[in-house]
């Protein structure tokens, strides 16, 4: 088990460029056209949001951890970058995933109790066979080369908060958008510290300003100046004092003395910003439809 983040699978075989996520992506929906004409899918954020709401509602009625879910979230993401979803029955993959991620995260949970759970949510797409399940396990394993240590931006945010004086609303809001980060590429693109500081520097702006998501647009977007701010902080403490409180420019001080990846910053705000855009055009019942429709008409709900 890798000690830290920075000598982990994670980073040596899990994180990517955007190019090099794209490119992957696309060659997979590539891969074998007429199905994908035949089953064009909706758009691959509010797919996420989908499999991720299901996949939480399973979480709740077994009480899992927050850790644990998180976990199968980077799982499931991890698998759709080398499966087609329109290969899979994503109901059997969101469980196992689960299932998988409980057994390593320290709180396992026994088969025969995930299946029954899973197939009180969706009594169509569960087999009752528990070896349906033991099978998807090690396919699970398999396409993730059996790279199973999850490292999670949780950890930085709690560090931080003492270093950075954050109060308990600061911490839960982060707390909020660290979860949310799980339904977009982020995990697959940059380092948990990064996400970390991202999701406080967001939950800080949309907290202590009335400008909500377009401060925090602007915010991510001064930060992507090519000229590095000074070592005070100056370039970007000027910029906060219309938007913020005193602890912005707290916080951005200590952004500006650090070694940390603006950009790499300033991309993942940008990108859960994205998310909560496209959030407003999410339908349960038509992602539902569309998910059930293809493994119902490609048969793979036996």
């Amino acid at each position: 088990m890798a000690a830290n983040y920075w000598a982990s699978t994670q980073r040596l075989h899990w994180q990517f460029s955007k190019t090099e996520l794209q490119d992957i992506l696309q060659h997979l929906e590539n891969e074998d056209q007429p199905l994908t004409q035949q089953y064009p899918l909706l758009d691959r954020r509010l797919l996420s949001i989908f499999y991720n709401q299901q996949l939480g509602k399973l979480a709740k009625r077994m009480s899992i951890r927050q850790q644990a879910l998180a976990t199968a979230q980077v799982y499931i993401r991890r698998f759709y970058m080398k499966i087609d979803v329109r290969n899979t029955n994503p109901y059997l993959i969101l469980t196992t995933a689960l299932y998988l991620a409980c057994k390593m995260e320290e709180s396992p949970q026994h088969i025969r109790v995930v299946v029954e759970h899973a197939r009180n949510l969706w009594p169509d797409f569960i087999p009752s066979d528990v070896s349906r399940l033991g099978e998807c396990e090690f396919y699970l394993i398999s396409e993730m080369s059996s790279q199973l240590i999850v490292h999670h931006p949780y950890r930085t945010l709690q560090e931080l908060q003492s270093r950075l004086d954050l109060v308990q609303d600061d911490v839960l809001m982060a707390w909020s958008i660290i979860n949310d980060h799980y339904l977009t590429d982020l995990p697959l693109l940059f380092a948990p510290h990064v996400i970390a500081i991202a999701a406080i520097f967001l939950a800080l702006t949309l907290k202590h300003n009335s400008g909500g998501q377009q401060a925090a647009v602007s915010a991510a977007a001064h930060l992507t100046d090519s000229r590095r701010p000074t070592r005070d902080g100056s370039s970007i403490v000027a910029f906060n004092e219309n938007i913020a409180e005193k602890r912005i420019g707290s916080f951005v001080k200590w952004l500006a003395e650090g070694e940390v990846d603006l950009q790499a910053v300033a991309d993942s705000m940008q990108e859960i910003i994205s998310l909560y855009d496209i959030w407003d055009r999410y339908s349960e019942k038509i992602c539902k439809d569309q998910v059930s429709h293809v493994v119902k008409a490609r048969g793979l709900d036996k």
